[in-house]
This record gives structure tokens, sequence and C-alpha cells, in this order.
């Protein structure tokens, strides 16, 4: 009897792994699951093929320091779930050298060789095979299902918001299916079961026309984005705006007037207010005003370490309360301590201890770049100087010192190690669920207006 049910574990074991394998095809092809055919039982289930990757996740690996099962868990739990990151930016594309040089000789200004080589970045893989290859092998061996994606320059000037949107729309046109944009919870969750990726469009401002003719009238564009797609929106970024003021900001005066207003409407429309760039008290004040869940889509938690860019409790608590999450980003500097893929989880540990499972989520705050852009970018010409000092780069200063081991260790194409941390950490499989996708969707089934 003994060794008939040895014998049906070790088969219900293979079928379990055979059927994952079906579910992701994908995953499986770009190294996101990587199983030998002579062993099931590899030990670098992390291992893609892709030097620039595996260096990355050798590094978060020899951190964590996981067992065998904890990996073959984390495995199995990511790409089996809908990963739903919060904010970031999909894999970056190798720009074309010869193209720029020829724009350079042309005489083109600084302006249009900044436009040129941004739309090459987001949305050369859709004319480019090698790009396209790149592209969908990087989203699939993260096992990402979709990304709050942005795409809109910093600012509130509608002009200068709407060329990321054109790029990004570009590239979900002409790459769809493999490449989709998204606007419901229902139609992310469709991706993931045909083994497609997604974007979902946010932009890092609310388009004001600041004309300043009536309320209504400077807020009529926030209707126009979301009818071409935007889900969500920055109330302000680094600097101070109509609305109130950024995380850059020396002094903080809060949510203005018209800010409430425009918390009103974001909310009629089904557009998700996020404060990530905000000040605290502008973030407190929107969260105190929001009738929707709202968020914090890419920051970290002054709790564990105080940074401008972070959130102190009183403001996740008061985002929270609004049934919303806050959403750990990637960037060293603000994560403090070594900003490593540990200090990562301190932060994720944090929200999810003090707050609840159903408010943490992820936002990397990065990009995987193409392993071509480097050879590219050594093919280039001069290109005209462009200005400098750009006004929502004023940073008050720090004395951190990031480090290579740092910022290869919290990689975007790392995201299924974020979950192995978790798992190492004792979380739940339900609990990590919630945080790499669950929380965001519902926040966005939440807005979505019929």
């Amino acid at each position: 009897m003994r060794r008939e049910m040895r014998l049906f574990s070790r088969m219900s074991s293979a079928l379990s792994r055979r059927h994952l394998l079906r579910q992701l095809p994908l995953a499986a092809l770009a190294g996101g699951f990587h199983i030998h055919a002579r062993s099931q039982e590899s030990k670098q289930l992390w291992v893609t093929g892709n030097p620039n990757m595996d260096k990355a996740r050798e590094i978060a690996v020899n951190l964590l320091k996981p067992t065998q099962a904890q990996i073959e868990h984390a495995w199995e739990l990511h790409f089996n779930s809908v990963v739903f990151e919060s904010y970031g930016f999909a894999p970056r594309c190798a720009i074309d050298a010869e193209a720029m040089n020829e724009a350079i000789k042309s005489g083109a200004s600084a302006a249009e060789i900044t436009d040129l080589r941004e739309s090459m970045s987001m949305n050369r893989n859709a004319t480019n095979e090698r790009e396209r290859k790149e592209f969908l092998d990087a989203f699939h061996a993260a096992g990402v299902t979709c990304i709050f994606q942005n795409t809109g320059e910093e600012g509130s000037d509608p002009m200068r918001l709407i060329k990321r949107l054109a790029h990004f729309t570009k590239a979900t046109d002409l790459l769809k299916p493999a490449l989709t944009k998204v606007t419901t919870a229902e139609e992310i969750e469709g991706l993931k079961k045909a083994g497609h990726v997604g974007l979902c469009f946010t932009i890092n401002g609310v388009p004001l026309m600041q004309d300043w003719e009536s309320v209504s009238d400077e807020l009529r564009f926030v209707r126009i984005f979301h009818e071409l797609g935007t889900r969500m929106m920055h109330l302000t970024y680094n600097r101070r705006n109509p609305i109130g003021d950024g995380a850059g900001e020396p002094h903080d005066g809060g949510l203005s007037d018209f800010g409430h207003a425009a918390v009103a409407e974001m909310n009629k429309l089904g557009v998700i207010i996020d404060v990530a760039h905000s000040g605290w008290k502008t973030a407190f004040d929107a969260a105190k005003a929001s009738k929707k869940p709202m968020v914090a889509s890419h920051t970290t938690c002054c709790g564990v370490y105080e940074h401008f860019r972070g959130k102190p409790d009183d403001t996740i608590k008061a985002i929270c309360d609004t049934d919303g999450l806050v959403g750990m980003c990637c960037i060293p500097r603000f994560l403090g301590g070594k900003g490593d893929i540990t200090a990562l989880m301190d932060h994720l540990d944090h929200v999810i201890k003090k707050f609840g499972a159903k408010h943490a989520a992820i936002g990397c705050d990065t990009a995987y770049i193409s392993r071509y852009d480097k050879e590219e970018r050594a093919k280039l010409m001069k290109a005209p100087a462009g200005s400098s000092g750009r006004w929502e780069h004023l940073w008050p200063k720090d004395e951190y010192v990031t480090t290579l081991e740092a910022e290869q260790s919290v990689a975007w194409s790392n995201w299924p190690l974020f979950t192995l941390g978790m798992i190492m950490r004792g979380h739940s499989d339900d609990t990590i669920r919630q945080v790499i996708g669950g929380n965001m969707l519902r926040v966005l089934k939440a807005n979505t207006v019929a």
C-alpha cells in the first residue's frame, strides 16, 4: 500500500509540473521556468540563458540564500499567478544608431533627437524582430502579466503627456495579441489565461490646459485621456502644481481647493488617484478626499527608512483606509540600508504586517534594457546639446552611495525572486498572490466606471 501511495505521489507531482509547463509555454521558452529535459529538479530554475538577466538573478539568489524547495515553490506560485505591477516600465528596446545618426546629420534639434530616442526605446519592438523577441522574452522571463505603464512625461501639459501615450499606443497596436493595451481587470485576467502580456496606461500628471477659465474647463482633458485608455494619474510629480505639492518641495501645503475638484473628477470618471510623487500632506489630504480606492504606486515606507519619496505611516494608513494600496519601488536610494532585495523585503513586510496584505504591492519603477542597446549607443554620433537642470529633477541631496549589488538584486527581470523573498519571509501563498497582482486588480475594478 505504501509503495502504491509513493507511486501515486510521484505521478501526481509529475502531472502537476507538466500542467504548469502547458500553462506557461512562453515563460518556459524565455527561461522563466527553466527545466532540463533529464531532470525536473533543476537547481537553477532562475537561469534564463540571457547573461544580463542571469547576473542580476545570481546576485539576488546569493543575497537571499534560498533552499531548492523554496525556489521551486516560488517559481510555481509566481508563474501560476496574475502578476500586475502597480507602476513601472515595459522592457526597453535598443535604439537604432543608424537612424539616429541620419537624424543628427540632417540637423534635427535636441528635442527631436530626444523624442526619436524615446520612441525607439518604447516601440522599436513593433518594427524590429530582434527587439521584439528580446522584449517578449524579458517580459515572460519576469513572469509579469501586466504593468501599469508610465505613458506620460512628467508634468501637466497635455501635449507633453501625449507623446509617450502615442509611443505605447503604437507598440500595443502593432504587437497585439502578444502585447495588448488593457483597461479592465477582466482583460488582464484574460491575458494570463491566453499566455499574453499587457500594459495598463498611467501618466505622471493630471492633464491641465492652464487657461484657468473655469474648474470644469480646466479638468476636461481628464475625460479625454481616460477615453484614450489612461486609468491612473499622478496628482503631482516632484514639483508643486495647482493641485498640490510634490515630494521634492521643501514645504508641503497639502491638497488645494482645485486639487479637491481634481480628485472628485477622477473618482467620477474612473481614474485611479496616484500620490507616489506627492508630498506627505498632499497625499494624506488626497486620501481623505477620495471616495474610491487610491494608491501610492511606487514608494517606500518611512517607518523602515525615512526618505522624502517614501510615505510616513499616517499617510499610508490614510491610503489604506480608502481600500487602496502602496506599491514598493526598487530604487536602492529610496529603500535605504544596503538598498538591495533584502531591503525591499523589509518595506513589504512593514506594509503587510502593519496595514494588511491587501494593501501591499510592488511597483518597481525600473526597466529591463535590451542587451543590444549598449552596442547601438556605441555607434552614435555626438548629438546636439539639450537643456540641463530639468525642473522635475530638483532632488533634495542625500549621502546615499549605491552599489552594483543593490541595483542588480532589485532588477526588474528579478520579479520571480521578489516572490521568492516573500516566501522566505514566511508569507502565505494567498498573501503573496495579493501583493504581486491581486491588490492592483482589486483597485482597478473598484475604480472602473460602467
